[in-house]
């Protein structure tokens, strides 16, 4: 589908004025605690001092490594965190129960109006034998963007982010026993009324589970396909918002690509350069005037996910490669548009120094191939798996998450 064809029309700037006033509203009045003139309501807010435990009777057993259900992505640990709200009361005791299905009327508001959105975080087994989550307060921050944006409730993320460490610190002991390995984090918030109808959604069920992942990557550099002919996300959507809407209608254009022989698309909007796949998609390139620059697409229009990885890459860049003490040329940080005929000529002028992606889930991945209007664009990395530029700041961000560096951003969960 040609780019025109659902990139929004004229107009578009009074409906994101529209939904900023209804989300600022939203807030107001279901997380009015988190505003400072917020006015008293009798609603209950997300209370994690109020949280009920119930231990599992049935404990489920954890896979060995190589087991083939850590590649489905489908063996959770033995609890989960729920939490309902609904508009009359606001939030209910949240639970810390055994892990399990829940029950949705077929009129839930998620199964017709895509009133979802999740994050995605990991808890990591440090190296120094500690549990760790890496900058989980930036994870419930956002979460609470992509929840008023699509009409479900507002909570205080401190309170989320104390669930989540309630849960890891039970689970943890047993399900993430081995040093320098990890579980996957999936809190989500879906739209659960049962009632058809296009509008807000009066309950909400909000829940945390931790899953094995198979690693995500590619020893050979990631293989990107270029879209030309569809978008991802456009100015005054929100691309900015963890939802699911964002990814499901991702899926057949992925599939395609793999099974052109490729990895990941990477959008493009109207040539521009947007995200690689799930993922905030990085270059580092000479300027024409010999600046050594890491340039990313920028925030400002909200095609953009406000990746926490992302933002950590663009901070220790700033911090530790700027002033090329590391060995390597100081490092420039550009957040602004760029397209892929800029990548061309880069390219072609052999000005690109390395690319990668980089999200929770493929971490930091070095990309070696775009295919762009029928030629695959070969991007360097000179140390055969990777630039020095990537590897650099990707053993930055294992050695917080591991334990290797005491840093700020790796929050130590004490276990039950």
């Amino acid at each position: 589908m040609a780019p025109s064809a659902i990139t929004p029309p004229q107009g578009v700037q009074e409906t994101s004025e529209l939904t900023a006033a209804a989300v600022a509203g939203k807030i107001a009045q279901t997380a009015p605690g988190l505003l400072k003139n917020g006015v008293k309501t009798t609603l209950r807010p997300l209370d994690a001092s109020r949280l009920r435990l119930t231990r599992t009777t049935t404990p489920m057993t954890v896979p060995q490594p190589g087991d083939p259900i850590i590649a489905t992505a489908s063996q959770c640990t033995d609890h989960m965190i729920t939490a309902v709200w609904r508009s009359t009361t606001g939030w209910n005791d949240p639970e810390l129960r055994p892990y399990g299905n829940l029950s949705l009327a077929p009129t839930a508001s998620v199964l017709h109006y895509a009133t979802e959105c999740f994050e995605g975080m990991k808890m990591y087994r440090g190296f120094d034998r500690k549990l760790r989550l890496f900058r989980p307060d930036a994870n419930c921050k956002r979460m609470l963007v992509s929840s008023t944006r699509i009409a479900l409730p507002g909570f205080d993320p401190r309170e989320l982010e104390k669930l989540i460490i309630a849960m890891i610190a039970l689970d943890g002991p047993k399900w993430l026993p081995k040093a320098g390995t990890f579980l996957y984090l999936r809190p989500t918030m879906i739209g659960s009324a049962g009632a058809l109808g296009v509008a807000t959604p009066k309950e909400a069920t909000l829940f945390v589970i931790a899953t094995f992942m198979p690693p995500l990557g590619a020893p050979q550099g990631l293989k990107l396909l270029a879209s030309t002919d569809g978008v991802r996300a456009w100015p005054g959507g929100f691309g900015f918002a963890k939802v699911g809407a964002n990814y499901g209608p991702s899926l057949m254009a992925n599939g395609e690509a793999r099974a052109r022989g490729y990895d990941q698309v990477l959008w493009l909007l109207n040539g521009q350069v947007t995200e690689a796949g799930a993922s905030n998609f990085f270059v580092m390139w000479k300027s024409r005037e010999g600046k050594t620059q890491l340039v990313t697409a920028p925030l400002g229009d909200k095609i953009i996910l406000d990746g926490v990885t992302r933002r950590s890459i663009l901070q220790l860049t700033r911090e530790r490669l700027s002033h090329g003490r590391t060995g390597l040329d100081p490092v420039e940080i550009v957040e602004r548009q760029f397209t892929m005929e800029d990548v061309v000529q880069a390219v072609n002028e052999e000005r690109i120094l390395e690319a990668f992606a980089a999200g929770t889930a493929y971490f930091v991945c070095p990309v070696s191939v775009i295919h762009y209007k029928d030629q695959d664009l070969q991007i360097p990395m000179s140390q055969g798996d990777s630039g020095p530029y990537t590897a650099l700041i990707k053993s930055w961000l294992v050695d917080i998450m591991y334990g290797r560096e005491q840093h700020e951003w790796g929050v130590v969960v004490e276990e039950e």
